[in-house]
């Protein structure tokens, strides 16, 4: 039994393998210079033509699921055929799950923009989207699967990721936007981490930590750039005055503030040392925001959300230095939910929205019913976060929470499903 066991994990090894491989010969294949006529070249469906296609809409449509599927978890009224305990299979979905889609669409659609080269779209895109599938089968009848092969295919996705981004960087000589590359292998890292944790340990604890970190990693690099940027646009076309302070070394040095401070949760949560540095990295994040002009945007609800997305990051590490402090006023629970519900559900969403609007065709514009989504989410945000500052309601603010995140992530793929699978 043991020898048949090890023979079908052996097997889902060498698949794996060869599949990265695969994706790899045909991302070579397709990833030739964007002239005009290339541009043009793809004329298969329009839902495989980006990656911010398939993987936004099955993206924000899981996360909405996934809350459905944990609300009774939580509860106790439901019971998945996973190995990992509800609030690990929860927390595991939104990092591994959810965000690692919206990271990829994200990421296959801005990296053709700067390397010059064709996205990657058709096969190489079909195949991607079907190993994310078959990562949020695996790991939810982990049972089934056993966990090992369940692991080896939900890692194995952004692990393919990672080295398509690699191969399109190097290929289109961009050097300087490599560095991308850390805060996603850095996920790699703390997927298989997780895996290991809640298998042979007695839960996932530092991982969770280890994913928080490497996606506000994300935010600060990439949200650092597109959020001065698309604020200095909208400032110098609409409300000519104060514009966003370019990057220095202050930015600089408050990334690798947060950072460090960030790396010290991971490994020891409760220590002084800890919370002094997360204090610390709380102030420099919050004047690195005041940097952006933010305020000067209120007009524009795309601009003026990835600001208020960003400020979940100060309050999120304000808050859980505080109850390292003050672990009797409050526990880590709600600045743990600023940056994951706030920072990462805000920043994913506006980027979502933003990208799906210009690649499609459409005006930069929010309508009505996506004013509705971005509220929505910060909704969740602050009702998550009061729910774990205990002060009273729980179960009330947690429903609330939950559905007002079903809205905002379900309605974007309703709202977008049809720019999505159409072209324009």
């Amino acid at each position: 039994m043991f020898r048949k066991r090890m023979r079908f994990r052996s097997g889902n090894i060498r698949f794996l393998l060869y599949l990265i491989a695969w994706l790899s010969v045909l991302n070579n294949a397709n990833g030739v210079s964007m002239s005009t006529s290339s541009r043009r070249s793809y004329s298969g469906p329009a839902f495989l033509s980006y990656g911010f296609r398939p993987f936004f809409f099955l993206g924000a449509f899981y996360s909405g699921l996934s809350v459905l599927l944990w609300m009774p978890q939580f509860y106790g009224e439901l019971e998945l055929s996973t190995r990992f305990a509800p609030v690990d299979w929860h927390i595991h979905e939104l990092y591994f799950g959810f965000l690692t889609a919206v990271v990829t669409g994200f990421l296959f659609t801005a990296v053709p923009n700067w390397t010059g080269r064709m996205p990657v779209s058709g096969s190489p895109l079909l195949l991607l989207v079907v190993l994310w599938l078959a990562g949020r089968v695996a790991v939810t009848f982990s049972v089934v699967t056993g966990w090992l092969p369940a692991m080896l295919v939900d890692a194995g996705f952004m692990l393919a990721v990672a080295l398509m981004i690699a191969n399109e960087i190097i290929a289109g000589k961009n050097w300087r936007n490599l560095k991308v590359l850390l805060p996603v292998l850095l996920l790699v890292a703390a997927n298989i981490l997780f895996h290991l944790e809640a298998e042979l340990g007695d839960g996932a604890d530092i991982s969770r930590r280890l994913a928080a970190t490497a996606a506000i990693a994300l935010i600060m690099i990439v949200g650092g750039r597109v959020i001065p940027s698309f604020t200095r646009n909208w400032l110098a076309r609409e409300r000519p005055g104060r514009l966003p302070v370019p990057f220095s070394r202050f930015d600089a040095a408050s990334i690798a503030v947060t950072l460090v401070a960030m790396t010290g949760w991971t490994v020891s949560p409760d220590h002084l040392v800890t919370g002094g540095l997360l204090g610390v990295a709380a102030v420099l994040q919050l004047i690195r925001l005041a940097r952006w002009a933010g305020y000067r945007t209120w007009a524009d609800p795309l601009v003026v959300v990835m600001h208020v997305s960003y400020l979940f990051i100060p309050v999120g590490l304000g808050l859980i230095a505080l109850s390292v402090f003050r672990p009797d006023l409050l526990t880590q629970v709600a600045g743990i939910h600023a940056l994951s519900v706030g920072a990462i559900g805000g920043m994913t969403l506006s980027i979502m929205v933003r990208a799906s609007l210009g690649h499609t065709g459409r005006k930069l514009e929010a309508s009505a019913v996506v004013c509705i989504l971005f509220a929505s989410v910060f909704v969740a945000a602050v009702l998550r976060i009061a729910a774990g500052l205990d002060l009273g309601g729980y179960d009330l603010l947690l429903h609330i929470a939950a559905f007002a995140w079903l809205l905002a992530f379900a309605g974007f793929s309703i709202v977008f499903a049809k720019p999505f699978f159409t072209r324009h």
